[in-house]
């Protein structure tokens, strides 16, 4: 079980990256299609409710001039205009008239009235209106500014006396012969009337708010759902609107506004306007069945890639647990315990790449052995020839001791200075010394030098840093000043000078070696040069014969790999001899003074 638990951490790992990827695909792919299928979803319904409202703006306008000429008729009538002359009409006149007002081609009359110009009233015999009546209700104010025009008007029954808000319609009447005073026609219409022009079908009433207005906001007429809580904003929200918007007919179409969209028709005639408003209730019910039939598919999409990525999951990581298992068991002896996999992926390359591991770990230990025998062996050679060192500077100090006894100061000379070079150059193994020891190391070296060349040169040490707490890679003197006495004095017999100089320069370390002697051919110091810029691989190709530059090969490889790539060696050709110049960085020499344990 245990192993299980840890073998199937990838597995894990997998399906859970897998869900999160296929959930993001799912989240995404299910935004789109809401956004796409409720974009079109919300254009049909518009462009469906669009259509309804332009239809009922034309009944509107039809029905409107159908009154429009149903009241020229009445006018036209003879008796109509009979009852606005002087003599007026007859008695049995005056009672046909106000039948006649009973029978015009106009549906869904109420009740009207008719005032003639001498304050007779014509109306229905159960109507009981008289002209004081008509003055009362203040109907007269809807026609004034119209010589002679059709009017529509919503207002309270103060006429008929009923009290409730209906439709009227309501013209002047004036005579065609003669100019008098016009008398006043009104009509009152039933709902019905009104229900004409909003007649829609039951199912569209119930999902949406449709209805009429007037100029001064006053609704006339409404169909809504029984939920629908949004309809007594859209009246002033037209109105509104309406004054921003001039002209006639589809003055809205499809507007978004708080809660739905809008559609509006307005018809100047008449002064009423009709509108639909759908609500987003309705805008978002079509993508409930998308959405199910959705979620039917990604679910069945989830149980099939969930399924699939087991499978596929345990087929993968089948071979890793394989893997695992060889290298978690792997005791470092058994060598023999190899894994043959057969997936043809790259996870056979993984397995012959662990055999191979296996093979050359048994190698390097069968060498590693090898090599310990020979270190011992080695160790054994360096215990005994640790005598020689010994031996050579007990030999020096006899032959010292012969040639004082002799009063031979020369060879006192020599072999002083021989054995103090040995000493500083062996330093106990030790791979950095001061510059101190450094500088009694190439002092030793010149004083040599000067036995064998009487008079040859002098030589002069400026040293301006503490040289018995400063330390550097010993022998990197030596060799400057070797090839001073070897390539630099080679035309000359005496006069010759070394200036070796120590200092710290712009963050560095820099050491200096100068003579007076032949300049450094410049193709040599060039070559030199280039070497700061090459790999410590290749530092050894650039003098492959050892005839002439092996010193400074030496010098510089030793200062690279001591000191990294910041330390550098330089060679430049005066006037009158040649300087060489060794740069360390300070902080890549102390690093390598703390690695060697050395304190500055």
């Amino acid at each position: 079980m245990k192993h299980y638990k840890k073998g199937s951490g990838i597995q894990r790992r997998y399906l859970k990256y897998t869900a999160a990827l296929l959930g993001a695909a799912l989240l995404l792919s299910s935004v789109g299609v809401a956004f796409s299928v409720r974009s079109t979803l919300t254009r049909s319904i518009v462009d469906k409710y669009e259509f309804m409202t332009e239809r009922m703006g034309i009944t509107l306008e039809n029905m409107f001039r159908k009154s429009d000429e149903t009241t020229a008729e009445c006018i036209l009538y003879d008796d109509v205009q009979q009852s606005l002359r002087k003599s007026g009409l007859e008695e049995v006149n005056k009672n046909a008239l106000s039948k006649y007002f009973a029978y015009i081609d106009l549906d869904h009359v109420a009740d009207y009235c008719y005032v003639d110009n001498k304050g007779n009233v014509y109306s229905r015999s159960y109507s009981n209106v008289s002209y004081d009546d008509v003055k009362k209700s203040g109907f007269q104010k809807y026609l004034e500014g119209d010589y002679s025009r059709t009017k529509w008007f919503w207002a309270k029954d103060s006429l008929f006396g009923t009290d409730n808000y209906a439709l009227f319609i309501g013209r002047y009447v004036r005579s065609l012969d003669y100019a008098h005073e016009p008398g006043m026609m009104f009509f009152k219409m039933e709902e019905g009337f009104l229900n004409e022009i909003t007649g829609i079908s039951p199912e569209l009433e119930e999902e949406a708010s449709v209805g009429i207005i007037d100029e001064a906001g006053q609704l006339c007429l409404s169909a809504a759902p029984d939920d629908f809580g949004e309809k007594e904003n859209v009246p002033d929200y037209i109105i509104e609107r309406l004054a921003e918007v001039q002209g006639e007919g589809m003055v809205l179409e499809g507007e978004k506004i708080k809660g739905g969209v809008l559609s509006v028709y307005h018809d100047t005639d008449s002064g009423l306007s009709v509108f639909s408003f759908v609500p987003n209730r309705i805008l978002n019910q079509g993508l409930i069945p998308v959405f199910v039939v959705l979620g039917t598919i990604y679910l069945v999409v989830i149980a099939v890639a969930v399924i699939l990525s087991i499978y596929f999951s345990r087929r993968f990581t089948r071979p890793i647990q394989t893997i695992k298992e060889a290298m978690t068991e792997f005791d470092g002896q058994n060598f023999d315990k190899t894994i043959e996999l057969h997936t043809n992926t790259e996870l056979d390359e993984i397995g012959r790449s662990y055999n191979k591991m296996l093979g050359n770990i048994n190698r390097l230990l069968d060498e590693i052995k090898e090599q310990e025998r020979e270190l011992r062996t080695t160790e054994l050679n360096m215990l005994i020839s640790q005598i020689n060192p010994h031996f050579l500077y007990n030999t020096l100090d006899t032959i010292y001791m012969l040639a004082r006894i002799n009063k031979e100061e020369t060879t006192m000379r020599m072999i002083q200075a021989l054995s103090k070079y040995l000493r500083l150059s062996l330093s106990k193994g030790n791979d950095i010394v001061t510059v101190e020891d450094e500088l009694e190391n190439v002092k030793s070296y010149m004083e040599i030098q000067q036995i064998r060349n009487q008079d040859l040169f002098s030589y002069e040490i400026d040293c301006q840093v503490d040289a018995a707490n400063t330390h550097v890679l010993k022998l990197i003197l030596q060799p400057l000043v070797e090839n001073a006495v070897k390539y630099g004095f080679q035309d000359i017999f005496s006069g010759g000078r070394i200036v070796i100089r120590i200092r710290r320069e712009e963050g560095a370390l820099c050491l200096s070696v100068s003579n007076n002697g032949t300049p450094i051919e410049q193709s040599m110091m060039e070559k030199i040069n280039e070497m700061n810029h090459l790999p410590v691989t290749e530092l050894k190709n650039c003098f492959p014969d050892k005839k002439r530059g092996y010193g400074v090969v030496n010098i510089l490889t030793r200062l690279r790999l001591k000191y990294g790539c910041g330390a550098a060696f330089y060679c430049q050709a005066e006037q009158n001899g040649t300087t060489c110049t060794i740069k360390i960085p300070e902080e890549a020499r102390e690093k390598s003074n703390e690695k060697n344990g050395e304190r500055k």
